[in-house]
């Protein structure tokens, strides 16, 4: 695969401590551009993108373009898989492919929307779970077809969120293009601390080693960033910049290189973090000495 490829997520510059004054779009592009990013993960919320028009499609592919930054993956709007009908949610699928497809975008991120701890919508337990197997299985058909990997984003905010359930998840969806985006922060919170998981705690006691072992053959993209072993407003895990928080990336990498992650993109996700431009070029530096370790 050749060395590997550095990105950041863009939603940093614009919710946590950005949310009543988001940083311009540009300046952050500019910015990850001299600071030596190979690409950017595309964050199509407002004020980044403000409305899904072909014409802001394409404005932002140029932006990006003109900087040089290439695009390792998408995060935009989705409604709950779970509580959606059928129809919404993959009229939401086909809507976020147009921006894949004009954008250069090879992988399109969802989540289970809902909180983790009460089943949504009056359902039973094993009727949401299915619902929400079926649709991402027929997104993944429909994302397949337009050449886009749909991967699945677990975390302590969200329902699913127990090692067990991930897996569970992943195989009963059983399609070839719906994989799991490994967050080191994420894996951690969930597979160590249990947090925010509905009835008995499940920890593991090889922690995110472990669970990237769980998922080998099913992890398809990831984002590294620390852990403080704390929530964010209670709710889903602490970004805590690469080098400052708990987890030990020695041991981290190779177990996701194990698992049989191999793709060339490896990137940062600073989600909240207060004012995650200030850290930025940080963690790109922490990034360059894994990628100069184990990204070879």
């Amino acid at each position: 695969m050749g060395k590997k490829k550095s990105s950041i997520g863009a939603w940093a510059y614009i919710w946590g401590g950005y949310s009543e004054e988001p940083i311009p779009h540009e300046k952050v592009v500019k910015t990850l551009s001299e600071l030596g990013f190979d690409g950017i993960e595309v964050a199509a919320f407002p004020p980044y993108l403000e409305s899904n028009t072909r014409a802001n499609r394409l404005a932002m592919k140029k932006l990006y373009d003109d900087y040089g930054l290439a695009r390792s993956g998408l995060a935009a709007p989705f409604p709950s898989p779970c509580t959606s009908s059928r129809e919404e949610y993959l009229d939401a699928v086909k809507s976020n492919l147009e921006i894949c497809k004009d954008i250069d975008i090879p992988k399109l991120r969802v989540d289970a929307v809902d909180s983790p701890t009460v089943i949504p919508g009056g359902m039973d337990y094993e009727t949401c779970f299915s619902k929400v197997s079926d649709v991402w299985r027929e997104s993944a058909e429909i994302c397949q077809k337009a050449g886009v990997m749909l991967i699945w984003e677990f975390e302590p905010g969200f329902l699913f969120n127990k090692p067990s359930e991930v897996v569970r998840m992943v195989h009963k969806v059983d399609h070839q293009n719906f994989t799991v985006l490994f967050d080191s922060c994420h894996a951690h919170m969930c597979g160590v601390l249990a947090s925010r998981q509905m009835g008995e705690k499940e920890n593991l006691p090889g922690g995110v080693v472990q669970f990237a072992h769980m998922l080998t053959g099913k992890i398809g993209h990831i984002h590294l960033i620390d852990s403080d072993e704390t929530l964010h407003d209670n709710e889903t895990s602490t970004h805590a910049p690469l080098g400052r928080g708990v987890l030990n990336f020695d041991e981290i990498m190779p177990a996701i290189a194990e698992a049989g992650y191999d793709d060339e993109w490896w990137p940062i996700d600073l989600c909240f973090w207060p004012k995650a431009l200030d850290v930025t070029a940080e963690n790109k530096a922490f990034l360059d000495k894994l990628i100069d370790k184990y990204g070879n």
